[in-house]
């Protein structure tokens, strides 16, 4: 057989693997409103960068007539690409074959260019479209769920792993996108749940449709399972490529730095968004932006555990990671959701040597039986942890409030900050001036004439004690007390001299978060 007949016929097999699950089986997925695996990828990389690997791989089953089927690709497309000139490993389900199950060979094309991915030290992306396990490969589809578990997990803190759901995501299928750094999640596509809405009913006798149960919303507002949310597969496979600019391709490298920006001083004054009244709200993402280059702030998670915001944005060019209380809501406080959300933010900026800066304004962990019940004491103590156990350049500001365990838990000086700085307006104390002057001097108050007059003197006296950054700075706790308009350049001073920073933790296999 000659060259030109061998690659006629290899452009004909090219031709059959490429159409899928054939024509009807894509006008259905594209009338549901969603592109196939193929035209995902081409959408979300560099024009014409994506190479495809394993396009003839065919799948093992032989029970169940399973020997008699063809299926593409075994219902998955596999390869490498750029996304902004960035290299990336990448993989999507093709739910137009067999509904995108994931069999034997299907996994093993997943983790063939995983293993890529960590060889080659670049992220990983996965864009999952599946009905699950298949049934008719039994044990081997549950193997190959295992097989890209593991790799997850040895992957993890090595290389970024992104998850895009854009379809059902069921059963084994979900743990994969929850061991992974970031999950992208589209409204009215993405749907994630161990057990479906049919199985619920039969078993408890509860309904509830598929979106309800885990839709998009449920997962970036409620269970936290989601760190992005977009309205379309377009905005989500453009948040990706914002994110991408924001990290490093891997735990030995730095993300690549920019050219530096001032920040939007005309709609960002920062002197101007803190108000006079300290119990009065403000929303810290207005700080963010006038403290960053060109006011761009990358937030991560923003519908889920709003008393805390996390994201990324630069300083001078470099990418720093953000935590910083929300005054909007429930006046910042920590309580179970944000804790963990802070916590594993702080951990990945760590794993990938990220800054981290904290901007601090809390009156501490919320009380409450609901929230001792829940296990805050618990989920409280990973901010601890992760602080003390990063050793990336850490900076905190105290804008305003910073009592008791709240104090501490922000990245204080005790769980080694390397800068803290503090605004005048800054007060930290063990607890708010009503609380404590209530406790310091209950006898007094109580024995006075005219208790409220008492009280009222009493509270004045604790904040004229307390309700300034003074005492801490003058036991070295805080580095510089500064003003609000002088915190950019104090943090991108103390960012620049930091960036050479070692810290060598003590030798062990690994320490025991309160996970």
């Amino acid at each position: 057989m000659s060259i030109k007949t061998k690659s006629t016929d290899l452009r004909r097999r090219m031709r059959d693997a490429l159409q899928g699950g054939g024509t009807q089986a894509i006008e259905k997925q594209k009338a549901t409103g969603k592109l196939t695996a193929r035209e995902r990828i081409i959408a979300l990389l560099d024009p014409k960068s994506f190479h495809e690997y394993d396009l003839f791989v065919e799948h093992a089953g032989k029970d169940f007539d399973m020997d008699k089927k063809y299926l593409p690709g075994d219902g998955v497309v596999t390869g490498t690409g750029t996304i902004n000139g960035y290299p990336v490993c990448i993989y999507a389900q093709d739910f137009t074959v067999a509904g995108g199950s994931l069999g034997f060979m299907h996994a093993k094309k997943i983790t063939k260019i995983m293993d890529h991915a960590m060889k080659l030290k670049v992220p990983i992306i996965g864009i999952n479209d599946s009905g699950g396990a298949r049934i008719q490969e039994g044990v081997n589809s549950l193997a190959g769920y295992g097989d890209i578990f593991y790799r997850n997990t040895q992957a993890s803190g090595v290389i970024p792993q992104i998850s895009v759901i854009l379809g059902p995501c069921a059963g084994g299928a979900v743990y994969s996108p929850a061991l992974t750094d970031f999950v992208f999640v589209v409204d009215k596509i993405s749907k994630m749940f161990i057990t479906g809405p049919e199985v619920i009913k039969t078993v408890l006798g509860e309904e509830i449709s598929m979106e309800e149960l885990g839709g998009a919303r449920v997962h970036a507002e409620i269970t936290g399972n989601a760190h992005f949310f977009a309205e379309s597969e377009q905005e989500c496979f453009d948040q990706i490529k914002q994110l991408v600019s924001f990290i490093p391709w891997n735990n030995i490298k730095k993300a690549d730095t920019f050219p530096k920006k001032n920040p939007k001083t005309r709609k960002y004054k920062i002197e101007e968004i803190i108000p006079s009244d300290p119990k009065t709200p403000y929303d810290v993402r207005d700080v963010i932006r006038a403290i960053v280059d060109d006011s761009e702030f990358f937030e991560i998670q923003e519908l889920y555990a709003a008393n805390i915001v996390i994201g990324f944005a630069r300083l001078e060019g470099q990418t720093v990671g953000f935590v910083a209380n929300q005054p909007m809501v429930l006046a910042g406080v920590l309580d179970v959701d944000s804790s963990d959300k802070a916590a594993r933010f702080i951990r990945y900026c760590n794993a990938f040597n990220i800054p981290l800066c904290t901007l601090v304004d809390l009156p501490g962990y919320l009380p409450g039986i609901e929230q001792e019940h829940a296990g805050v004491i618990r989920h409280g103590a990973k901010v601890l942890y992760a602080y003390s156990e990063a050793t990336v350049p850490k900076i905190t500001l105290i804008m305003r409030k910073a009592y008791g365990g709240g104090y501490i838990a922000m990245c204080s000086h005790h769980l080694k900050a390397d800068f803290v700085f503090a605004w005048p307006t800054a007060e930290i104390a063990v607890m708010g001036p009503e609380g404590a002057a209530n406790i310091i001097f209950r006898k007094e108050i109580n024995s006075a004439e005219n208790p409220e007059e008492m009280r009222r003197q009493k509270i004045k006296e604790y904040k004229k004690k307390f309700a300034n950054p003074y005492v801490a700075a003058a036991y070295g706790y805080i580095d510089a007390v500064i003003e609000p308009a002088e915190t950019r350049i104090f943090l991108a001073h103390v960012l620049e001299i930091s960036n050479n920073k070692t810290e060598s933790p003590p030798h062990k296999k690994h320490g025991i978060p309160p996970f």
